[in-house]
């Protein structure tokens, strides 16, 4: 029998209280493993600054809510974070989420779930974090901007900042049923 004994840090409480201790975690993580890619969720930014401080050197994906996610048309990610992102290395892909795109607005209009809303739900179950840890995996995968033949380590949040990480061998989202969640960095243990 082989095996591999891990520690998991559960927090009592989600929320971006947690993100510098996500953030030390995940990049001791990718350091004992070897991985040099990093898909880290930021709604305005300022978790993808941090982040694009701690792995300069990596592949560095930051995913930011699409424009519209709370109003028309607004985009909630702010230019400087924008450009500090960039000039320490990181990349930044903004796009439809796979969880919410066309059929979050089914739901809205009849009141109704579909497929990929279950998915996200029943993710949701580890709590939020899990739910945007799979999502933005999926999305960077999608853009091209990560592999999806050897592991990352995406990191993401209940609301704001980090409290979550875990590493994961990527897939597209036509193919996310291929997508193997290998390990648990740290995640809340509350909603």
């Amino acid at each position: 029998m082989s095996f591999v004994e891990k520690t998991i840090v559960y927090f009592d409480k989600p929320g971006s209280e947690n993100t510098d201790t996500v953030l030390a975690l995940a990049k001791k993580r990718a350091d004992e493993l070897g991985i040099k890619d990093i898909v880290v969720a930021s709604t305005m930014g300022y978790t993808g600054v941090k982040a694009s401080e701690i792995f300069k050197g990596y592949n560095l994906v930051v995913v930011t809510h699409c424009a519209g996610f709370k109003e028309p048309g607004h985009q909630e990610f702010l230019e400087e974070n924008r450009r500090r992102i960039l000039e320490n290395g990181g990349k930044i892909y903004t796009g439809t989420h796979i969880f919410m795109g066309v059929e979050r607005a089914i739901r809205n209009k009849f009141n109704t779930a579909y497929p990929a809303e279950i998915m996200a739900q029943t993710l949701r179950l580890f709590g939020e974090g899990m739910k945007v840890a799979v999502e933005i995996t999926a999305m960077a995968a999608d853009a091209g901007l990560i592999p999806h033949d050897r592991d990352v380590i995406s990191i993401a949040g209940t609301a704001r900042g980090a409290d979550t990480a875990i590493v994961v061998r990527p897939a597209n989202s036509a193919r996310i049923f291929d997508m193997v969640i290998k390990e648990i960095i740290a995640k809340p243990r509350s909603r």
